[in-house]
């Protein structure tokens, strides 16, 4: 029985360094194979829309367009120097460069996606991505994404940073919850942040603001204005409020908006003037 088992285990470890000296061998002779390979092409790819980044930006970034990579051999190519050139662009989240056996150099790019584009009280403009991360602004293209604007006090020195102000982390985390939510999506136009830092929703139907005051308890704070929307807003009407106060989590404050007030008490005064007079002229014509 012993020495089955010390067959048993003789052979199991000469299979491992069979399959060990096989794959030394194989490598050994990719390698070898690698060496003589050239850079035939470079072959970028940009999942999803293209927006800051194109296939022409990143040649240029990789020097594609100086031929210093086709019909160079592989193995002179510094992939890891070409990955650190493409991660430092501030539009760039994620770059994986590798070569395959034909000789064609891959380059696969994942852009920032921007949710936010914020204008500080110090006439700074940047854009906050998905992550929560700061980036410039692109000659290229436009982002058509929230815009918050007011007394913002958040700096930006034009790389790529996180977010340091409470304020700005509110109004991402606001702006984050909007672009998850199909109707608040389509019915936010824009976010402002009054001289009290406190954040202000600007809806694309209604010439009211929403208060919010911060992004605590958003979907407590938005379901109550769905309510308000549903239940009050259709019987008086959409220009009835200047202001919607949701930022208290267990009630709505409506604030009239006194031109409303004015033009009804006109109305008011203008019927009362016309049915004197209609009533001046009958007991005239009756004279």
């Amino acid at each position: 029985m012993n020495k089955k088992l010390i067959w048993k285990r003789l052979l199991i470890g000469c299979a491992w360094v069979i399959s060990l000296g096989g794959l030394v061998v194989l490598m050994s002779f990719i390698e070898t194979k690698k060496a003589g390979v050239k850079c035939t092409a470079v072959n970028v790819s940009i999942p999803g829309g293209q927006y800051f980044i194109d296939k022409q930006e990143v040649d240029h970034i990789i020097e594609v367009t100086s031929h210093s990579l086709v019909g160079r051999p592989i193995e002179n190519i510094n992939i890891q120097e070409l990955e650190d050139k493409l991660k430092a662009n501030p539009f760039i989240e994620f770059a994986k460069v590798y070569t395959e056996m034909d000789g064609v150099l891959r380059v696969e790019v994942s852009q920032r996606q921007p949710i936010l584009r914020v204008m500080n009280r110090y006439d700074m403009d940047f854009y906050v991505d998905q992550h929560g991360l700061k980036i410039p602004l692109s000659s290229n293209f436009t982002a058509r994404v929230l815009v918050a604007n007011g007394f913002i006090d958040e700096l930006f020195t034009n790389r790529v940073d996180s977010l340091h102000t409470r304020l700005a982390k509110d109004l991402f985390k606001a702006a984050d919850y909007i672009r998850r939510d199909s109707l608040w999506d389509a019915q936010i136009a824009q976010m402002y942040v009054n001289n009290d830092r406190e954040i202000e929703l600007i809806p694309r139907v209604g010439n009211q603001r929403i208060l919010i005051g911060n992004a605590d308890s958003l979907n407590v704070k938005l379901n109550n204005l769905q309510a308000f929307y549903k239940q009050v807003l259709p019987k008086v009407g959409w220009d009835t409020y200047k202001m919607i106060n949701v930022k208290y989590t267990n009630q709505v404050i409506g604030i009239k908006n006194e031109n409303i007030k004015a033009d009804s008490v006109k109305a008011a005064k203008a019927a009362k003037e016309d049915s004197l007079r209609t009533k001046r002229d009958t007991s005239q014509i009756k004279l």
